[in-house]
């Protein structure tokens, strides 16, 4: 056996663990996907006066909605609150 033979025997052996962490990584990311898409869902069953309390409009949802399947709408939202709480506090602050 050469040096050359080693090599590429050595590269297909440590290659497989990281094909499969690739798999198993995005089964994982499409399966959580999948799972916040059926809690974003469940948001739009709650009252305008329940989004609102936890910084939400229904036209958010609309917005957050458009993402591809494969995509976290749950992220989407998450930014919107964000800014959304951002620009409120920045209006207080210039008012006090």
């Amino acid at each position: 056996m050469t040096t050359l033979d080693f090599a590429t025997e050595t590269s297909r052996i440590t290659s497989r663990p990281a094909v499969a962490m690739r798999v198993a990584n995005t089964v994982f990311n499409f399966y959580r996907a999948w799972k916040n898409r059926r809690a974003f869902y469940r948001l739009g069953e709650m009252s305008d006066s329940e989004l609102a309390d936890i910084g939400l409009t229904r036209a958010d949802l609309h917005v957050a909605i458009d993402v591809p399947f494969g995509s976290d709408p749950t992220v989407r939202l998450r930014s919107i609150a964000v800014e959304r709480a951002e620009t409120i506090e920045d209006l207080a602050r210039k008012v006090a």
